[in-house]
Protein backbone atom coordinates (compact mmCIF):
# COMPACT_ATOMS: atom_id res chain seq x y z
CA UNK A 1 0.00 0.00 0.00
CA UNK A 2 1.76 3.56 -1.00
CA UNK A 3 0.52 7.06 -1.67
CA UNK A 4 -0.23 10.33 0.81
CA UNK A 5 -2.64 10.72 3.22
CA UNK A 6 -3.41 14.27 4.24
CA UNK A 7 -4.05 13.71 7.71
CA UNK A 8 -6.40 16.56 9.53
CA UNK A 9 -4.31 16.40 12.73
CA UNK A 10 -6.55 16.74 15.88
CA UNK A 11 -5.57 18.85 18.80
CA UNK A 12 -4.10 17.12 21.98
CA UNK A 13 -1.77 14.40 19.54
CA UNK A 14 1.93 14.29 19.11
CA UNK A 15 2.90 14.27 15.29
CA UNK A 16 4.36 10.98 15.99
CA UNK A 17 1.34 9.32 18.00
CA UNK A 18 -0.67 10.42 14.90
CA UNK A 19 1.90 8.20 12.60
CA UNK A 20 1.65 5.36 15.30
CA UNK A 21 -1.76 5.24 14.76
CA UNK A 22 -2.05 5.30 11.26
CA UNK A 23 0.47 2.64 11.00
CA UNK A 24 -2.04 0.49 13.17
CA UNK A 25 -4.81 1.39 11.34
CA UNK A 26 -2.88 0.36 7.14
CA UNK A 27 -1.23 -2.36 8.87
CA UNK A 28 2.12 -1.06 8.14
CA UNK A 29 5.10 -0.01 10.02
CA UNK A 30 6.19 2.10 6.83
CA UNK A 31 5.08 5.74 7.45
CA UNK A 32 6.00 8.98 8.46
CA UNK A 33 5.00 12.64 8.87
CA UNK A 34 6.51 15.49 6.62
CA UNK A 35 6.69 18.22 9.16
CA UNK A 36 6.10 18.30 12.70
CA UNK A 37 2.88 19.58 13.99
CA UNK A 38 2.99 20.91 18.13
CA UNK A 39 0.06 19.16 20.33
CA UNK A 40 -1.72 21.91 21.23
CA UNK A 41 -1.95 22.64 17.31
CA UNK A 42 -4.68 21.46 14.68
CA UNK A 43 -4.27 20.74 11.16
CA UNK A 44 -2.75 19.90 7.57
CA UNK A 45 -0.31 17.15 8.13
CA UNK A 46 0.58 14.82 5.25
CA UNK A 47 1.59 11.30 6.32
CA UNK A 48 3.54 9.03 3.77
CA UNK A 49 2.71 5.17 3.77
CA UNK A 50 5.06 2.33 1.84
CA UNK A 51 6.90 3.31 -1.31
CA UNK A 52 5.87 7.48 -1.00
CA UNK A 53 7.94 7.71 2.10
CA UNK A 54 10.88 8.19 0.30
CA UNK A 55 9.24 11.65 -1.19
CA UNK A 56 8.29 13.10 2.37
CA UNK A 57 11.52 14.95 2.29
CA UNK A 58 10.02 17.13 -0.89
CA UNK A 59 6.74 17.17 0.66
CA UNK A 60 8.06 19.49 3.20
CA UNK A 61 9.64 21.64 0.64
CA UNK A 62 6.73 22.96 -0.77
CA UNK A 63 5.92 25.18 2.01
CA UNK A 64 2.91 25.58 4.44
CA UNK A 65 0.28 27.95 5.42
CA UNK A 66 -1.10 28.36 8.99
CA UNK A 67 -3.94 30.89 10.59
CA UNK A 68 -3.08 31.88 13.94
CA UNK A 69 -3.72 35.03 16.75
CA UNK A 70 -0.55 37.15 17.81
CA UNK A 71 -1.32 38.47 21.47
CA UNK A 72 0.12 41.64 21.78
CA UNK A 73 0.91 42.54 25.83
CA UNK A 74 2.31 39.58 27.10
CA UNK A 75 4.88 36.88 26.39
CA UNK A 76 5.76 33.21 27.66
CA UNK A 77 8.40 31.10 27.63
CA UNK A 78 7.16 29.05 24.96
CA UNK A 79 6.08 31.62 22.74
CA UNK A 80 2.73 30.02 22.82
CA UNK A 81 -0.67 30.06 25.12
CA UNK A 82 0.64 27.01 26.49
CA UNK A 83 3.94 28.55 28.60
CA UNK A 84 4.27 30.47 32.05
CA UNK A 85 3.90 34.06 31.54
CA UNK A 86 7.48 36.06 31.64
CA UNK A 87 6.40 39.59 30.69
CA UNK A 88 3.56 41.84 30.75
CA UNK A 89 3.70 45.45 29.06
CA UNK A 90 0.13 47.19 28.99
CA UNK A 91 -1.48 49.00 26.09
CA UNK A 92 -1.50 52.21 27.00
CA UNK A 93 -2.42 53.75 23.99
CA UNK A 94 -4.30 52.17 20.81
CA UNK A 95 -2.36 50.31 17.72
CA UNK A 96 -3.55 50.85 14.43
CA UNK A 97 -4.61 49.03 11.45
CA UNK A 98 -1.75 50.88 9.53
CA UNK A 99 1.05 50.28 12.23
CA UNK A 100 0.12 46.22 12.29
CA UNK A 101 0.10 46.03 8.50
CA UNK A 102 4.00 47.87 8.37
CA UNK A 103 4.69 45.13 11.14
CA UNK A 104 3.47 42.25 8.91
CA UNK A 105 4.96 43.71 5.63
CA UNK A 106 8.85 44.62 7.50
CA UNK A 107 8.53 40.38 8.13
CA UNK A 108 7.71 39.38 4.79
CA UNK A 109 10.37 37.78 2.47
CA UNK A 110 13.88 36.04 3.94
CA UNK A 111 14.02 36.66 7.66
CA UNK A 112 15.87 35.53 10.40
CA UNK A 113 14.49 33.57 13.35
CA UNK A 114 16.03 31.87 16.53
CA UNK A 115 13.96 29.18 17.51
CA UNK A 116 12.11 28.60 20.84
CA UNK A 117 13.69 27.21 23.77
CA UNK A 118 11.01 24.91 24.01
CA UNK A 119 11.25 23.34 20.22
CA UNK A 120 13.03 19.83 18.79
CA UNK A 121 15.74 21.87 16.78
CA UNK A 122 18.84 19.59 18.28
CA UNK A 123 21.77 21.53 19.82
CA UNK A 124 24.82 19.28 21.26
CA UNK A 125 23.12 16.18 20.34
CA UNK A 126 20.07 16.92 22.76
CA UNK A 127 16.66 18.84 22.18
CA UNK A 128 16.30 22.36 22.78
CA UNK A 129 13.05 21.46 25.09
CA UNK A 130 15.30 19.07 27.07
CA UNK A 131 17.77 22.33 28.22
CA UNK A 132 14.49 24.24 28.67
CA UNK A 133 13.00 21.80 30.51
CA UNK A 134 16.20 21.24 32.79
CA UNK A 135 16.60 24.90 33.48
CA UNK A 136 19.49 25.26 31.03
CA UNK A 137 20.36 28.03 28.64
CA UNK A 138 22.24 27.80 25.41
CA UNK A 139 22.59 29.68 22.52
CA UNK A 140 20.28 28.47 19.68
CA UNK A 141 21.59 28.74 16.08
CA UNK A 142 20.09 31.28 14.05
CA UNK A 143 17.75 29.83 10.33
CA UNK A 144 16.97 32.03 7.39
CA UNK A 145 13.38 31.09 6.21
CA UNK A 146 11.02 32.59 4.05
CA UNK A 147 7.22 34.36 4.62
CA UNK A 148 6.19 34.57 1.30
CA UNK A 149 2.92 36.31 2.32
CA UNK A 150 1.55 37.39 5.90
CA UNK A 151 -2.07 38.85 5.88
CA UNK A 152 -4.28 40.55 8.76
CA UNK A 153 -7.17 38.81 9.33
CA UNK A 154 -9.06 41.10 11.16
CA UNK A 155 -11.31 44.09 9.90
CA UNK A 156 -10.52 46.48 12.78
CA UNK A 157 -9.28 49.69 12.03
CA UNK A 158 -8.09 50.40 15.74
CA UNK A 159 -6.69 47.94 17.74
CA UNK A 160 -6.83 48.69 21.93
CA UNK A 161 -7.42 47.72 25.44
CA UNK A 162 -4.28 46.17 28.03
CA UNK A 163 -3.87 43.32 25.88
CA UNK A 164 -4.52 43.20 21.81
CA UNK A 165 -5.34 39.97 19.98
CA UNK A 166 -5.68 39.77 15.94
CA UNK A 167 -5.73 36.62 13.55
CA UNK A 168 -3.25 36.41 10.46
CA UNK A 169 -2.56 34.25 7.84
CA UNK A 170 1.38 33.31 6.97
CA UNK A 171 2.85 31.09 4.09
CA UNK A 172 5.99 30.35 4.81
CA UNK A 173 9.11 27.97 3.92
CA UNK A 174 9.94 24.96 6.05
CA UNK A 175 11.52 25.35 9.56
CA UNK A 176 9.67 28.83 10.00
CA UNK A 177 8.18 29.09 13.59
CA UNK A 178 4.86 30.75 13.69
CA UNK A 179 5.05 31.27 17.79
CA UNK A 180 8.40 33.32 17.02
CA UNK A 181 7.23 35.13 13.82
CA UNK A 182 4.08 36.31 16.55
CA UNK A 183 7.03 37.35 18.93
CA UNK A 184 8.49 38.98 16.27
CA UNK A 185 5.10 40.96 15.05
CA UNK A 186 5.38 41.88 18.47
CA UNK A 187 8.91 43.43 18.50
CA UNK A 188 8.04 45.32 15.74
CA UNK A 189 4.94 47.05 17.32
CA UNK A 190 6.98 47.58 20.70
CA UNK A 191 5.53 44.83 22.92
CA UNK A 192 6.18 41.44 24.36
CA UNK A 193 3.89 39.13 22.27
CA UNK A 194 3.21 35.32 21.75
CA UNK A 195 1.38 32.87 19.85
CA UNK A 196 -2.57 32.68 21.08
CA UNK A 197 -3.91 30.59 18.73
CA UNK A 198 -2.97 28.46 15.67
CA UNK A 199 -3.96 26.19 12.63
CA UNK A 200 -1.93 24.87 9.67
CA UNK A 201 -4.38 25.12 6.70
CA UNK A 202 -2.23 23.89 3.62
CA UNK A 203 1.12 21.69 3.70
CA UNK A 204 3.25 19.65 0.91
CA UNK A 205 0.71 20.53 -1.42
CA UNK A 206 -2.28 19.77 0.48
CA UNK A 207 -5.09 21.77 1.70
CA UNK A 208 -7.98 20.96 5.01
CA UNK A 209 -10.31 20.62 2.08
CA UNK A 210 -8.30 17.04 1.24
CA UNK A 211 -7.94 15.75 4.58
CA UNK A 212 -9.45 12.84 6.63
CA UNK A 213 -10.18 12.83 10.44
CA UNK A 214 -9.10 9.65 12.29
CA UNK A 215 -13.23 9.19 12.45
CA UNK A 216 -13.24 9.31 8.39
CA UNK A 217 -10.19 6.87 8.69
CA UNK A 218 -11.78 4.62 11.04
CA UNK A 219 -15.23 4.45 9.18
CA UNK A 220 -12.89 3.80 5.87
CA UNK A 221 -11.02 0.97 7.55
CA UNK A 222 -14.42 -0.97 8.96
CA UNK A 223 -15.90 -0.56 5.44
CA UNK A 224 -12.75 -2.08 3.13
CA UNK A 225 -11.59 1.47 1.73
CA UNK A 226 -9.13 2.57 3.31
CA UNK A 227 -6.91 2.87 -0.10
CA UNK A 228 -9.32 5.40 -1.52
CA UNK A 229 -8.04 7.87 1.18
CA UNK A 230 -4.59 7.88 -0.36
CA UNK A 231 -3.17 10.19 -3.30
CA UNK A 232 -0.31 8.80 -5.24
CA UNK A 233 3.07 9.76 -4.24
CA UNK A 234 3.25 11.85 -7.46
CA UNK A 235 0.70 14.59 -5.89
CA UNK A 236 3.79 15.11 -3.35
CA UNK A 237 6.27 16.46 -5.96
CA UNK A 238 3.47 18.69 -8.06
CA UNK A 239 6.13 21.61 -7.01
CA UNK A 240 8.93 20.23 -8.51
CA UNK A 241 9.92 20.70 -12.34
CA UNK A 242 8.98 17.29 -14.43
CA UNK A 243 10.88 15.77 -16.95
CA UNK A 244 8.84 13.01 -19.42
CA UNK A 245 11.15 10.72 -20.31
CA UNK A 246 11.25 7.64 -22.86
CA UNK A 247 10.99 4.19 -22.16
CA UNK A 248 15.14 3.63 -23.28
CA UNK A 249 15.98 6.60 -20.95
CA UNK A 250 13.59 4.92 -18.34
CA UNK A 251 15.81 1.47 -17.78
CA UNK A 252 18.72 3.76 -17.20
CA UNK A 253 17.11 5.73 -14.84
CA UNK A 254 15.96 3.23 -12.43
CA UNK A 255 19.08 1.48 -12.86
CA UNK A 256 20.45 5.01 -11.33
CA UNK A 257 22.66 6.18 -14.00
CA UNK A 258 24.11 9.36 -14.36
CA UNK A 259 22.30 11.19 -17.00
CA UNK A 260 23.07 13.92 -19.57
CA UNK A 261 21.63 17.62 -18.01
CA UNK A 262 17.95 17.72 -20.11
CA UNK A 263 17.13 20.55 -22.16
CA UNK A 264 13.98 21.35 -19.60
CA UNK A 265 16.22 21.52 -16.47
CA UNK A 266 14.98 24.48 -14.36
CA UNK A 267 17.39 27.52 -14.77
CA UNK A 268 16.33 28.12 -10.94
CA UNK A 269 16.34 24.85 -9.14
CA UNK A 270 18.63 22.47 -8.45
CA UNK A 271 16.48 19.51 -8.96
CA UNK A 272 14.32 17.87 -11.61
CA UNK A 273 11.51 14.69 -10.92
CA UNK A 274 11.94 12.28 -13.37
CA UNK A 275 8.61 10.54 -14.83
CA UNK A 276 7.74 7.65 -17.31
CA UNK A 277 3.72 7.55 -18.09
CA UNK A 278 2.76 9.17 -15.68
CA UNK A 279 4.64 7.82 -13.11
CA UNK A 280 7.34 9.03 -11.29
CA UNK A 281 10.54 6.96 -11.03
CA UNK A 282 13.30 9.52 -9.42
CA UNK A 283 14.96 12.66 -8.65
CA UNK A 284 18.37 13.85 -9.99
CA UNK A 285 20.10 16.63 -8.79
CA UNK A 286 23.13 18.11 -10.43
CA UNK A 287 26.21 16.67 -10.71
CA UNK A 288 28.71 18.24 -8.27
CA UNK A 289 32.22 18.70 -10.65
CA UNK A 290 30.54 17.15 -13.71
CA UNK A 291 29.18 20.24 -15.75
CA UNK A 292 26.32 18.84 -17.99
CA UNK A 293 25.50 16.00 -16.51
CA UNK A 294 22.93 15.33 -13.36
CA UNK A 295 22.82 12.23 -11.05
CA UNK A 296 19.69 10.85 -9.30
CA UNK A 297 19.03 11.72 -5.16
CA UNK A 298 16.23 9.26 -4.95
CA UNK A 299 15.06 6.23 -7.43
CA UNK A 300 11.73 5.06 -6.39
Amino acid sequence: MDGILPLWKPAGMTSHDCVFKIRKLFGTKKAGHTGTLDPDVEGVLPVCIGRATKIAEYLQDAGKTYEGEATIGVSTTTEDASGDIIEKKEIVRPISREEILAALASLTGHITQIPPMFSAVKVNGRRLYEYARAGIEVERPKRDVEIYSLELLDGRECFEGPVVSFRFRASCSKGTYIRTLAVMIGEKLGYPAHMSNLTRTEAGGFSKEQCATFQEIEKAVETGIKESLLFPLEAGIRHLPKWEISDTLAEKVKNGAVLKKPETWPETGDRLAVFFRGKMLAVYVAYPGRPGFIKPAKVL
